[in-house]
């Protein structure tokens, strides 16, 4: 069942047993109040017997009436002997007797207002008192006077009561049940766009919708909710898209930057197995190349798996010294590139993160300012508290290739003719990223480029507050890198 149709069987159900306890209340309160009414003119009429002084009751009696605001007189009378027997003394009805009577009469309990029926079903309220009947011989017998009213009258309005509260409690229940309704599906009207909404979504994968909040009330607030768990969805719906579709466009890259070695080193290969008649100074070119170009396969792959990471956080973090990890990467730039000229301000600061991955990051930046230092120009490296800086005295960035120069893959058109994947860049911005900081990069003025690996560091001091820390970072034994700059 509908929770709409349930709430408003509910609000029916609920509005119907009000009214009707309301109903009821107002049935039973009228009804004593016209029994009491009867019960009230009785009694007088007894009181204004006994005040008389009326001493007994003959054949000839006559019962006083009750003052001019006392009500009408009873229409029937009477008379019940210590026995039981009874014996019509006015209206000509009788009525059987009760022990509440019997004891009237025998003078042991006062009269109480009762009801009683007649043989043939005729309903009357009766009130009693003591007296003294004396018969036309002159005998005498205590006896119980009972008055008697009809309650047809009353029961004729309580009747027409009934009908009037009856077809009023159907009228409102069929009210209630109808305004119960249309304020249900007012009320629940959001919910229902909630609903409408869902299915909409579910059919067109569409989270772009979003509901209205018409109202600052708790189905507002569900409304509200529901916006928000839309909007994290989209936003994690357009992060996967794009996660996938890098993926996509990296394992298309890969594919493309794979095929160009791996066919040269099969061609090679293929030319060494014919039994070709080959030179000496052939077959050594032919091996040089083979092996030369296995290196450039191993660094690719190298690559391609570093950038795979992605911008997942690393998952063993450590306090490192950057100025001794820069220290190593210098070591072995100036033993790779001898002919360039190196020189460093290095501050005693650290950083949390994984040594292994900043440590690529560095030798990728120093590698790039190697080749771009221009006839061996210096290449100056800066590390301190805002991170480490690699400046070289080349040509600088061309304005067309400065926004891509961390982009995957990108090579730029004077860095085309060299070898290299376009990825070393690509990894140091991956890596800065990864340790809550980024890379930027710039033309110096003067000539030469600036590139800046911004990371989190604190001064070396800080560490324990009294002396630095302690201890080179291990180097990393993996393949140099190359990394192109356009």
């Amino acid at each position: 069942m509908l929770l709409r149709r349930r709430i408003g069987i509910v609000a029916a159900v609920t509005v119907a047993a009000a009214v009707a306890v309301a109903m009821l209340a107002s049935y039973f309160i009228v009804r004593g109040r016209l029994i009491a009414q009867i019960d009230s003119e009785l009694i007088a009429q007894a009181q204004r017997y006994e005040a008389l002084g009326v001493a007994a009751i003959g054949p000839h009696t006559r019962l006083p009436g009750n003052s001019a605001n006392g009500g009408a007189n009873a229409p029937y009378v009477e008379l019940v002997n210590p026995a039981g027997q009874t014996q019509p003394y006015l209206g000509g009805l009788s009525w059987p007797s009760t022990p509440a009577t019997v004891a009237v009469a025998k003078g042991e309990s006062n009269g109480a207002p009762a009801t009683a029926t007649t043989s043939n079903g005729f309903a009357l309220r009766t009130y009693a008192f003591h007296a003294i009947a004396t018969s036309t011989d002159g005998y005498s017998t205590p006896v119980a006077v009972v008055l008697a009213r009809p309650l047809g009258p009353v029961q004729s309005v309580l009747a027409s009561m009934r009908l009037i509260l009856t077809l009023l409690f159907l009228t409102v229940v069929v009210l209630a049940a109808l305004l119960a309704r249309l304020a249900t599906r007012r009320v629940l009207r959001p919910l229902a766009e909630v609903t409408e909404t869902a299915q909409l979504i579910g059919e067109t994968d569409d989270l772009s919708r979003r509901l209205t909040v018409h109202r600052p009330d708790e189905v507002g607030q569900l409304a509200s909710r529901f916006n928000e768990m839309l909007e994290r969805l989209e936003a994690s719906r357009a992060a996967l898209d794009a996660s996938v579709s890098s993926q996509r466009q990296l394992v298309a890259d890969a594919s493309h930057e794979l095929r160009t070695p791996v066919t040269s080193l099969r061609t090679n290969i293929e030319v060494l197995l014919s039994g070709a008649e080959l030179d000496a100074e052939d077959r050594e070119r032919l091996l040089r190349d083979v092996v030369e170009q296995s290196e450039e396969l191993s660094n690719l792959v190298s690559d391609l798996i570093e950038v795979a990471r992605g911008d997942t956080p690393p998952a063993n973090l450590v306090e490192i010294r950057l100025d001794q990890l820069a220290e190593d990467a210098l070591d072995r730039a100036r033993r790779n590139a001898p002919s360039v000229e190196y020189t460093e301000r290095l501050e005693p600061v650290t950083v949390h993160g994984d040594p292994d991955r900043l440590l690529r990051a560095i030798n990728n930046l120093l590698d790039n300012a190697a080749l771009h230092a221009g006839h061996g120009g210096p290449v100056e490296v800066t590390v301190d508290t805002g991170g480490i800086t690699v400046r070289d005295h080349g040509d600088g960035i061309a304005a067309e290739d400065l926004p891509h120069i961390f982009d995957r893959f990108y090579r730029g058109a004077n860095s085309r003719a060299r070898q290299g994947s376009g990825l070393g860049l690509a990894i140091v911005s991956q890596t800065a990223t990864q340790h809550g900081g980024r890379a930027s990069a710039r033309n110096a003025p003067g000539g030469g480029a600036i590139f800046h690996l911004a990371l989190p560091c604190v001064p070396a001091q800080a560490q324990d507050g009294t002396t630095q820390a302690s201890g080179k970072a291990t180097r990393v034994a993996e393949p140099a890198t190359t990394l192109l700059r356009p």
